[in-house]
């Protein structure tokens, strides 16, 4: 492994980088998934995976020994060696060219876009990008582009950011409980050895946080599944982007509605609202 750098030149070796594998998307490993949303259907072999399901396939698995001090595999494998010590998922676009089944033998390839590094407000961010494809016997099934932040712990002393307001224009609304059982599921599904989803002290002593952090994947796969379920219809393109943290704290809401400014009804805004009313991720969603 190469040692942890913030210089730019350095990390930018790992630009256009790629790692791939294949999995079965077996039956068994997603009916986990849907008991820890709490869904009591048997799942199927040939029915299609829902949307945003598939982020808990085609895991990284390291001996224990290579992890980070925040529970992440150590740096310098597949993605750049960034020196910043917070690692988070900010946001991804899909397009859902077709449907993966339960059953299929998916091969996903990914590679590194992009690395960005630039001073905030908060210090040093660097900005990573990568992009997946999902394929079934050579066909795109998804193509997904996804961000990743690091950035410096917070000082001790430094103010919390408060979110911007969440939109009030909800048609529909769904109140989701972060229990932290659920968060301990969600990080045994996709392999999440991130501290800050289960170690409350370092969640609030180490990356400054009030709570355990309800992982932003998995807030994205309700809002997909708000889309769906309130639409009757699957999804063509979503994005999704973290704004403010949600926590194990108190119960927040996903939401959602048609867009004003698709006459079409094809598109459809989402948001979840943290407790207080703040926007802590925002979401758009084309419909087939």
């Amino acid at each position: 492994m190469t040692e942890p750098t913030n210089d730019l030149d350095t990390l930018l070796a790992w630009k256009c980088g790629t790692q791939t594998s294949t999995e079965v998307m077996s039956t068994a490993h997603f009916q986990r998934l849907a008991h820890a949303l709490d869904q009591t259907e048997s799942l199927t072999e040939g029915d299609p995976l829902p949307a945003m399901w598939h982020v808990v396939a085609h895991l990284e698995s390291v001996p224990l020994s290579e992890h980070g001090r925040d529970g992440h595999p150590k740096r310098g494998g597949f993605l750049p060696p960034v020196a910043l010590p917070r690692r988070m998922w900010a946001g991804s676009r899909l397009t859902f060219h077709a449907d993966i089944h339960f059953g299929d033998a998916v091969t996903k390839t990914s590679t590194v876009d992009d690395i960005v590094i630039k001073e905030g407000r908060s210090g040093t961010l660097c900005f990573v990008t990568v992009h997946h494809e999902l394929t079934v016997d050579g066909e795109v099934k998804i193509f997904e582009e996804q961000d990743l932040v690091y950035r410096d712990d917070p000082a001790p002393d430094a103010p919390k950011p408060q979110p911007k307001p969440a939109p009030d224009n909800a048609h529909w609304s769904r109140a989701i409980e972060p229990s932290p059982v659920l968060l301990f599921r969600y990080s045994a599904l996709t392999n999440n050895s991130h501290r800050i989803h289960y170690d409350r002290d370092y969640a609030r002593d180490v990356e400054g946080y009030e709570g355990l952090v309800f992982h932003g994947p998995l807030t994205a796969t309700l809002l997909a599944d708000l889309a769906v379920t309130q639409t009757g219809r699957q999804l063509a393109t979503f994005s999704f982007r973290g704004m403010s943290p949600l926590f194990d704290t108190a119960p927040f809401t996903i939401n959602g509605s048609p867009s004003e400014a698709d006459d079409s009804g094809n598109t459809i805004e989402l948001w979840a609202a943290t407790p207080g009313g703040g926007l802590a991720m925002q979401a758009t969603a084309t419909l087939r």
